[in-house]
Order: C-alpha cells, then structure tokens, then sequence
C-alpha cells in the first residue's frame, strides 16, 4: 500500500481513543457482557514477559494469557510474520488451502509423533479442538459384536472448555448447570482412580477424555502409571483415548507434549493455547489411519479455522520455539522455580511441570492460622500481586498457577519468588481486617 492509500487513515490509537484504566473499565461495563467479571487491569502494551496497563505501570505476566503466549509479547519473529502474511493473504475460506496451512499439519504430526495415515483437523480454540474430538468418538459408535457405544468417560476437575459439547465433558457442576441439558452418554469419573476407570470403560465406551495435568482444577498430574492403565483398557474395550492437551502441550511442559515418555500411543490429541503464540488456533491431530477417516467430508467445519494468519503464526512460534532452545530453558528455569517455591514456608506443595505449576499456600511463615478459616487466600494473594507488580492466578482458594511465557528467565523467576512471602503476609492480614470489619 502506497503512502497516497494510507492518506486519510487514522492510526489505532485514534480509533479507540485514550483514557485512564478506571475510565475503560467504565466503559467496559457500559458495552461488553458481564461473562467475565470486571477485568482486573487494561492492559495496553506487551513487551517479552512484561506487560503495561492503562496507567503506565508494569507488570511481570506469570501467566501468558492462560498458557497462550508462549514466547510472551509481542515476539519479534512471530509478529514479522503474521504481518508478513495478512499483506499477502489473510482468509480464503476452507474451500481452498494455503502452504501455510500444510505446512503446519505436516509439523505437527512430526512433533507428535504420530504414526502413518494420521491426520489433523484445525479449529480457532482449545474448545472447538475438543468439540471435534467429541465428534470423532461419536463415529466410534459400534463395538465388535455390532453393538451401540454411547458414553464417553471423563474424569472428576476435568475442564475440556465451554461450548456444549466440550461442557458436557467439563466436571465443574457451576459451569454445567445453567445450560443443562448438555450432550448426552458423559459420565464423569474419580480423577486418578484407576480402578473407577476400569468400571467405567467396557464395550459401549467411544471414548475416554483426559488431560495429563488438569490446569484449571489448580495443576494436578495424573499419578503415575494412569495414562498407561488408560491406553490399556481402553485399547481392550475399542474405546478411543483422547488427550487434552490444550494447555500442557507445544513446550509448556518442557517437552512437545506432556505425554512424551509415557508410552503411549494415543488416538487423538487436542492442542491450542501456545500454539499460535497469542494468535488463535487450535488443533485436533488424529493418530493412525482408521482414526484419521471416522470425520468424513461434510461433517465438521469451521470458517475461520487453519486460515493462512494463525497457520503462520503458529508455524514462527514452533520455529522459534525448536531454533532458540526453549524446550530446555522451560525445564531449566520452571525445575528452578519450583525448587525455590518449594523452599519458602508460605507454600505448602508445588505440583506440575516445565511452566505450568500450581503452588498450594499455608499463610505467612507456614502459620496457617493467620488466615481465616474458609477465606480465599490465594485470590488475596492475586490481588496483592497485582499491585507489586506480578500477574498471577487463583484456580482455588488455597492454590495460585503459573503458567508464564515459556521465554521466562530465571532472574525474572526469582523476583517472584522473593516477592511471595510479603504477598502472602499482606493478603493475611487484609483478609483478617477484613473478618473484623464484618463481624
């Protein structure tokens, strides 16, 4: 575009206006639903793992978006290349393809692994990843004596996202109530009984569904052995395995996928968050040809998804991520980080791999007496944190996750670390002043 079709063009920052943080968030309540809350910050600007609000000040993002931007913001590389590729081509509709768009399904099926005949499916997000998995188990929809399958199994603090059908595979009764009823045959499970699995799974199972490390029910592994016992007995009933890694994979972990050196052999797996670096994206990857053929033409779709912009753009973060040695930073910096954390007397337990862990609180010094009984210490903490300067998260009241660009250095790592025992001590006493003035 010449500077002749530019004139007349209003730069961003006019077309939205400049205000204060309070004035945006004013007028945040006044035009977007109320789904999420009131926003914590207005954020306005990104920078590696630092961010900037409305207001100048900065922040060290501990949790990249939910896992999302893995090389932090905006990346050099990763930007250069989606503007690289939105001045060329930007949409076309999946009546068409784009090298872009081959390109990345063919790097995927590398990095995971997956054995000949597999095949992958893009969508714009973790849940509609899943809602096509949902899909691929409902054509697994007859066990060898000709007999009808019609339940799916998940576990108990599973979160696969929001849409109906990835709802009706999410535990969390808050979520699921107000939209009931959901898709039929899901039947939830204790999360890590391997024996409840084993009752459950037999000849009219699809599919099992579940996450290595359950990330929103506060970073819990599943204990070792279980993925094996998984892939087992549902290898023996005909059921499929279908993987989440919506959060755990493309180097969160440490490693490409969290499952790598368990052993097994999936039949799907789900990815998003860090795939595109901030850009949305997600995938479903199908293991193996009889898997790869259950979703025929005509039956899923998306507009949006696998478009030319968000296949570039994850295509530069696994580029970036492969040639600039993250994986081993992740290792490095998140065994670091969780050594240190699990130094400190405020903290009780630290759970997860790589950069993704969830770290249990006691109350300042260990004394969990200093925190009153039934009080959100870890919310206290994120709002305490907010103010020195950290952003972090609450997915229980005891229990606060990290999840920070996988680009995270270790002398940024210990300034939170430092950093905790005073949050943790200003959040007790906010929340006992706070117990006085209500009684």
């Amino acid at each position: 575009m010449t500077s002749e079709n530019l004139q007349g063009h209003r730069p961003l920052s006019e077309l939205v206006g400049a205000s204060s943080g309070a004035s945006w968030l004013a007028r945040y309540s006044d035009s977007l639903m109320g789904v999420f809350g009131t926003p914590q910050r207005v954020l306005v600007r990104g920078q590696g793992c630092y961010v900037w609000d409305a207001d100048g000040k900065q922040y060290l993002d501990l949790l990249g978006g939910i896992a999302v931007n893995a090389l932090g913001h905006a990346h050099p590389f990763v930007t250069s290349v989606i503007s690289s590729q939105l001045s060329t081509l930007g949409h076309v509709s999946n009546f068409f393809t784009s090298p872009t768009q081959v390109a990345l399904a063919e790097k995927l099926l590398q990095l995971t692994g997956a054995p000949a005949g597999s095949k992958v499916f893009f969508a714009n997000s973790g849940t509609e990843a899943n809602e096509a998995a949902f899909k691929l188990a409902r054509r697994n929809a007859t066990n060898a004596a000709g007999g009808k399958r019609t339940k799916v199994v998940a576990l108990e603090g599973a979160f696969h996202g929001r849409t109906m059908g990835a709802l009706a595979l999410t535990a969390k009764k808050a979520y699921r109530e107000p939209f009931e009823p959901l898709p039929g045959g899901v039947v939830h499970v204790p999360f890590g009984d391997i024996d409840a699995l084993a009752a459950a799974v037999d000849e009219t199972t699809q599919a099992v569904f579940l996450e290595p490390i359950q990330g929103e029910a506060g970073v819990v592994p599943l204990p070792p052995g279980y993925l094996a016992a998984a892939r087992k007995l549902t290898h023996d009933a005909g059921a499929l395995l279908i993987v989440d890694e919506v959060q755990t994979g493309m180097g969160r972990t440490g490693t490409w996928l969290a499952i790598e050196g368990s052993g097994i052999v999936p039949d799907a797996v789900t990815l998003a968050k860090g795939l595109g670096g901030g850009f949305p994206i997600g995938a479903l990857v199908t293991f193996g040809a009889e898997n790869s053929a259950r979703l025929s033409a005509g039956q899923h779709g998306t507009t949006f998804g696998g478009n030319p912009v968000a296949t570039a753009a994850a295509l530069a973060t696994v580029h970036a991520i492969e040639t600039q040695g993250v994986l081993a930073k992740v290792r490095a910096v998140g065994e670091r980080l969780r050594t240190a954390l699990a130094a400190l007397p405020e903290v009780a337990e630290v759970r997860g791999r790589g950069l993704l862990l969830g770290i249990d609180l006691t109350g300042p010094g260990g004394d969990a007496a200093q925190v009153p009984a039934g009080a959100n210490l870890a919310a206290a903490v994120v709002n305490q944190a907010l103010e020195a300067g950290f952003i972090i998260n609450a997915p229980g009241p005891r229990t606060i996750r990290l999840a920070p660009p996988l680009i995270l250095t270790a002398a940024q790592a210990d300034t939170f670390v430092a950093a905790l025992p005073a949050l943790v001590a200003a959040a007790a006493d906010h929340l006992a002043q706070t117990a006085k003035e209500t009684k």
